[in-house]
Parts: C-alpha cells; structure tokens; sequence
C-alpha cells in the first residue's frame, strides 16, 4: 500500500488518478441510483385503500413490524439514499477542487 501511494504522489499526486476515481465514483454512483429505483418500486403503498379511513386494528404484523418486508425495503430505501447523497457530494466537492 505504501509503494502504490509513493507511486501516486511520485508521479504528480491525486490529480493523474482522478479520471480513474471519477469513473469509478460515477459507476457506484449509477448502481445506488439504480438500486434506489429498484427498491422503491418495491415497496408496497402505505395505506391499504379505504379501509384506511375509518381506522385500523392492532394486528401481529403491526405489532412486529421490525420483522416484516415492508420495514426492510423502508431501510435498505435510507441507507441507500444516505449512500448516493454522501457520494454525491464528495463527487461534487473533488470535481470543483479538480478544475481549480
């Protein structure tokens, strides 16, 4: 790891492999997006059509919902969405500091 930053530095720094890293950012940046797309067409709606109006009762998968499908998908929806928004912005800050 030392040789390869030696390397890096040797040959004029970050700059000579940000067309690499901006592929690979961009790449990764594409897949969560994907994924986010993918994810939220999954998710079933909220409500459960008029039923919904008057009220519902306590049920076991309201009581366990930690457990079910729809708490999953709701949480695999935040990490991904936290994954693309923090790549986006570190994207965005070494893009501006790359055309300095």
């Amino acid at each position: 790891m030392n040789n390869m930053m030696n390397m890096i530095m040797a040959s004029g720094g970050f700059w000579n492999v940000w067309p690499i890293v901006k592929i690979v950012a961009l790449v990764v940046m594409a897949i969560c997006a994907i994924f986010i797309i993918l994810v939220v067409l999954f998710q079933p709606g909220n409500s459960s059509g008029v039923g919904a109006l008057g009220g519902t009762t306590e049920t076991f998968l309201g009581k366990n919902k930690s457990k079910t499908f729809e708490h999953r998908m709701r949480k695999l929806t935040v990490i991904s969405s936290i994954v693309f928004g923090v790549l986006c912005i570190a994207f965005a800050i070494v893009a501006y500091f790359a055309a300095l």
